[in-house]
């Protein structure tokens, strides 16, 4: 992707985000809700779509995949409007962002390892480390000064491939829903992974000369 690209891609999702985010922010800034709290109500539902999961209860865990991705979206929104983001806050947000996305995958393991599939496990172990990459990278990129928001899986895209493949886990297909959404996540997550390093390997250059 070209420079001009990433930075269309990165404002469509940020614009997409605002106007979703934008009309609930205004109702919650008039409350005492903090987005701290959000982040834990958020991290709290996830537990919950993790434990259904483990159960068999795909297409509801997903429903509540889907409501905590949109407690991850306000609360940073929330912060921003009402002028209350902090450091802790962002730290707060990423770690419950990782455990938040660890535990649905985790669900997904409980409910597998048992039922001896191997490449549904295989699957979830390799989804599990790319997503951390696409994180870690960022994060790692981050405190050395570097810009790192491109990639075309970022956490909002992974919630809604893997959310949907739960909802739609019931459909009779020849490949179930979730691992169809494994793999999806599989490709295009190492794909961000590998997005984020050349672009990081082009700033690193422009700053070394």
């Amino acid at each position: 992707m070209k420079g001009s690209q990433v930075a269309n891609l990165a404002q469509m999702r940020k614009n997409t985000a605002s106007r979703i985010a934008n009309p609930i922010v205004r109702i919650l800034s008039r409350s005492r809700l903090k987005p701290d709290t959000l982040t834990l109500i958020g991290l709290v539902i996830n537990i919950g779509a993790a434990y259904l999961i483990t159960l068999n209860h795909f297409s509801l865990g997903g429903v509540l995949v889907l409501i905590s991705g949109l407690f991850d979206l306000l609360d940073g929104a929330l912060a921003r409007f009402a002028k209350q983001a902090t450091k802790f806050g962002a730290i707060l947000d990423s770690t419950v962002d990782r455990v938040s996305e660890a535990a649905i995958l985790c669900g997904l393991l409980i409910w597998y390892i048992p039922r001896g599939s191997e490449m549904e496990i295989l699957l979830i172990f390799a989804v599990l480390i790319g997503s951390f990459l696409v994180s870690y990278i960022r994060a790692r990129a981050e405190g050395l000064g570097l810009q790192c928001q491109v990639g075309l899986f970022t956490r909002a895209e992974r919630v809604i491939v893997l959310a949907v493949g739960l909802l739609v886990s019931n459909i009779d297909f020849v490949i179930p829903p979730v691992v169809i959404a494994l793999w999806i996540l599989l490709v295009f997550v190492y794909i961000t992974v590998a997005q984020r390093l050349f672009y990081l390997r082009k700033q690193a250059k422009i700053g070394d000369g």
